[in-house]
């Protein structure tokens, strides 16, 4: 039976970029269509992508995750989650910026054990403590912007006359995508973003 090498990656909202940790396990040889990509965040793990990898993956595959807290932010849940993958799937995981707690050791002594253990544990505290700390920020920040009569929240793009008339030529069938596309000089999936943000006006 051929083993298969998976990776996870996540991050919390569409403004963050998974390049780097892309970059990361592609130098790792693993296969494109086994890099896991998903925005979602990290306090709870009832996540589509998330749970299909769980479906999929089997007996003696291999995990990578960069980071524990990629994997998760919350304590419970990142030690309740990887005692599923490694002792119930029994899925060897690989960490990144971890490697002691890579779970392909062989024999290893009780100290060794008792030093994997507490590693993980310290790490899930800090996933989830940061996390806590971010958000007290935010909240912060709130409260200041408010005080001080700032607007909240990312500031809405006007779109030219031209934007909208081709994006609406387009939905109603009197131009096709291609001569839409080239005259806003646009490649498909800035296009079709675009088509999204217009739907508003």
């Amino acid at each position: 039976m051929k083993y298969q090498t998976y990776a996870y990656i996540r991050v919390s909202s569409d403004y963050q970029n998974v390049s780097r940790q892309v970059r990361d396990m592609t130098k790792l040889g693993i296969k494109k269509r086994n890099i896991i990509i998903e925005k979602a965040s990290g306090k709870n793990f009832n996540r589509k992508k998330y749970l299909q990898l769980l479906e999929n993956i089997k007996e003696g595959d291999t995990l990578y995750i960069s980071s524990i807290d990629r994997l998760g932010r919350e304590y419970d849940g990142i030690i309740r989650e990887w005692n599923k993958i490694t002792k119930v799937l029994k899925v060897i995981i690989k960490v990144l910026d971890s490697p002691i707690l890579d779970t392909d050791k062989k024999h290893l002594t009780l100290m060794e054990k008792y030093l994997q253990d507490m590693a993980l544990l310290t790490l899930a505290f800090q996933a989830e403590q940061e996390w806590r700390n971010i958000k007290e920020r935010q909240k912060a920040g709130i409260t200041i912007a408010k005080e001080k009569g700032i607007p909240l929240g990312r500031p809405k793009i006007v779109r030219s006359e031209k934007e909208i008339y081709t994006i609406k030529a387009w939905q109603n069938g009197v131009i096709n995508v291609s001569e839409a596309m080239q005259k806003l000089n646009l490649k498909k999936s800035a296009f079709y973003k675009l088509a999204n943000e217009v739907k508003a006006y």
